[in-house]
Order: structure tokens, then C-alpha cells, then sequence
């Protein structure tokens, strides 16, 4: 039990890109588990990931509505799990620095959901996909929300690719057109999901600079069910940039004009136009 409430501890301590990371590596090896012990008492193994699975039809998905977001908790081989977790990891730690956990929130779960949106209309509208029905699993569409969104936002950001830096917004634009040219290859449902998801990114960040948190209504969602469970207080945390007026204390007030400005400047220059100083007030006030 000590063990158990160590671990936790520890999970709980972790940001909320860490947490979904560390529940997608264990949703990954799981079935590998599952299917040796029906193996062992000679069980039929039969796909129980049917039930998580998002599958592009619109009868099914009446019937399996939760779908269009377990689907992305689950991966379909260790190259898959392994580059969208390393995106994810690196793009969190840098939207976390200038967002809170709610915005990591709406922007990765909202774009699951237009991602698998998109996946299951793409195979009703377009003749190319007609009698084809392969189900859909991957976090893609959440993690190039996560990209895209952070490119629209920082652009001039730079990131390590191996020993080179290059800005973030190129990164973004390489990996759109990628998933554009392989549509008649390969996977072609997959990479419209992507698209989706991406655009997701993209429209997020170009309401919420209007002051338009069109993606608040999940996490409201996901508040109102923890409420409905419990009542203890949400988790999550308040500290970004908005153009709502509210009532707070002096010392609150000249606070957030502070990260206001400190926002205006990623988004004229670049963080890496920060100094130490201004990066870790930020940081701190990220995790507060």
C-alpha cells in the first residue's frame, strides 16, 4: 500500500503532458499482458481494442460514442507510440511555460475529437474510401493540435532537431504538408485526422488572441463531472493571458500585467528573446 501511494504521489506531481505520456505507456503495454494470460487459460483473444477503437462509421459510432477519445489513448506500434510522445513531451514542456493545464487541456482533447471527427466523415463523404473500414488509434491528432497551436503562438520559437535549431513554425509546416502528401499512400484516414487536429491548433490560437476560449466548454465538462464526483476542488490552474476583466488585488493585478507583457514579447520576438529572468518568473507563475 506504501508502495502504491508513493506512486501516487509521484504521478500526481507530474504535469499534465507527463500524466497523459505515462497513461498512454501503460494503455501500450497493457494488451500485450491481456492477450498472454487469455493465451495461458486458452481464452479466445478476440480484438477487445474494438471497444476503443474509433471506426469511420456513423452507426458505430452511436453506438461507442467514448470512442472519439479513447482512440487516442491507444497506439498501434512502438514506432507510433514512440514519435508522438517525444513530440508531446518536448511541445508541452514549452506551451506549459506560457499556458496552465487547462488551455493543455482543451487544445490536446478538442483536437482528438475534430481529428476523429474528421476521420469518420472523411469516409462518408469521398468515393476513394468506399467498402473500406479501418478503425483509427493514435494520439496524432491531439499532438499536432498541441504543435500547431504553439507554432500560431510562438513562431519564432526554435527547438533541437538532432543538433540543429530551427524554428518551431517550420517544424509545423513540414509535418502539415507530410501528412497532406501521403493521403494517396498510405494511412489516408489517419492523415486527415492529423489535419483535423491541426486545425484545431490553429483556430484555437487565432480565437483565443481575440479573446475567444472557444475550447473552454471541455475543459467546463470535465470540471462538472469531477464536481459531480467529488467536492473537493479542481486541479486546474488560472494563470494565462486573457482579455476578460475581473476583480483582483493590486498585487495580483501588476502580477499578470506582468506575464501580459512578458506574452507580447514571445509573441513580437520569440522566447528565446526572454532573458533568464523574465523565463523563470514565467515558469513560476506556470506552476503556482
Amino acid at each position: 500500500m506504501n508502495a502504491w501511494n508513493s506512486l501516487k504521489i509521484r504521478f500526481n506531481q507530474l504535469t499534465i503532458s507527463e500524466k497523459l505520456i505515462a497513461i498512454m505507456v501503460v494503455l501500450f503495454v497493457l494488451p500485450f499482458f491481456i492477450r498472454t494470460i487469455l493465451f495461458l487459460f486458452n481464452i479466445s483473444s478476440t480484438n477487445f481494442l474494438q471497444w476503443f477503437e474509433l471506426y469511420p462509421s456513423f452507426e458505430t459510432l452511436i453506438l461507442r460514442p467514448w470512442t472519439l477519445i479513447t482512440y487516442g489513448f491507444f497506439h498501434a506500434s512502438l514506432g507510433h507510440i514512440f514519435w508522438n510522445l517525444l513530440l508531446m513531451y518536448f511541445v508541452g514542456r514549452m506551451l506549459l511555460n506560457l499556458f496552465n493545464e487547462r488551455q493543455f487541456i482543451n487544445i490536446f482533447f478538442n483536437g482528438i475529437l475534430l481529428g476523429g471527427i474528421v476521420f469518420v466523415a472523411s469516409y462518408s463523404l469521398f468515393p476513394a474510401f468506399s467498402g473500406q473500414f479501418p478503425p483509427l488509434i493514435g494520439s496524432s491528432a491531439g499532438v499536432m493540435a498541441l504543435l500547431v497551436f504553439l507554432a500560431a503562438y510562438a513562431p519564432y520559437q526554435q527547438i533541437y532537431v538532432w543538433f540543429f535549431k530551427i524554428k518551431i513554425v517550420y517544424v509545423a509546416l513540414f509535418l502539415v504538408l507530410l501528412d497532406v502528401i501521403q493521403i494517396p499512400t498510405n494511412n489516408a484516414g489517419g492523415h486527415l485526422a492529423h489535419l483535423g487536429g491541426a486545425f484545431w491548433g490553429w483556430f484555437y490560437q487565432y480565437q483565443l488572441a481575440k479573446g475567444n476560449d472557444v475550447g473552454r466548454w471541455f475543459s467546463n465538462s470535465c470540471e462538472s463531472v469531477i464536481k459531480w464526483f467529488s467536492s473537493s476542488k479542481t486541479p486546474f490552474k488560472t494563470v494565462y493571458k486573457t482579455t476578460k476583466t475581473k476583480k483582483s488585488t493590486p498585487r495580483s493585478a501588476i502580477h499578470q500585467q506582468k506575464i501580459d507583457a512578458i506574452l507580447d514579447k514571445i509573441s513580437a520576438s520569440g522566447y528565446e528573446s526572454l532573458t533568464q529572468e523574465e523565463k523563470d518568473f514565467l515558469f513560476r507563475s506556470g506552476n503556482q
